[in-house]
């Protein structure tokens, strides 16, 4: 199963995320979305697993849930924003979060991924939406095998020197 992983979009659906995420099985967004209309947008390219954020306005808010815990091909997933923890660090949600086993969290707009206690994958796509903080936009793809790890890329969808940066 290969899932697509992304994180405040902040009501902009970059066409580079449609084109990194065709073919996927599965969307997870880790909140801050926008419009609800961009998760229809999401939808048409594959089923939606979606938390709301911090930004999200009330319609999301009643739509969504602020956390989620799921199972996907057999591993524990947790998907949230991680505003509920200020400044999120991978060690600080495995320690709220210890049964799961994929944490996905958005919220600092910096892509992270990292492997702790050697089984649980920690992954912040990074912002995929308007340029915030400096950084280039990204997201991420996961793929899932029974029985394998879960393995994952962060991936950019914009250059630096567009996120104001000379090259």
């Amino acid at each position: 199963m290969r899932l697509g992983i992304i994180a405040d979009t902040h009501g902009l659906l970059r066409p580079e995320v449609c084109d990194l995420f065709r073919g996927v099985d599965r969307i997870l967004h880790a909140g801050d979305i926008g419009p609800p209309e961009l998760l229809d947008r999401l939808e048409a390219i594959a089923p939606v697993s979606a938390v709301w954020g911090n930004t999200d306005g009330p319609e999301l808010r009643r739509r969504l849930p602020e956390v989620l815990e799921t199972r996907i091909e057999g591993t524990d997933f947790l998907l949230l924003h991680g505003h509920q923890l200020g400044a999120p660090t991978p060690d600080a949600l495995h320690a709220r979060y210890p049964s799961a086993e994929v944490i996905v969290y958005g919220h600092t707009h910096r892509p992270l991924l990292v492997l702790l206690d050697a089984v649980v994958t920690v992954m912040n796509p990074g912002g995929a939406g308007p340029f915030r903080f400096g950084l280039p936009a990204s997201a991420g793809i996961m793929e899932l095998e029974p029985g394998i790890p879960p393995r994952a890329r962060l991936l950019p969808l914009t250059g630096l020197e567009e996120a104001g940066h000379s090259p």
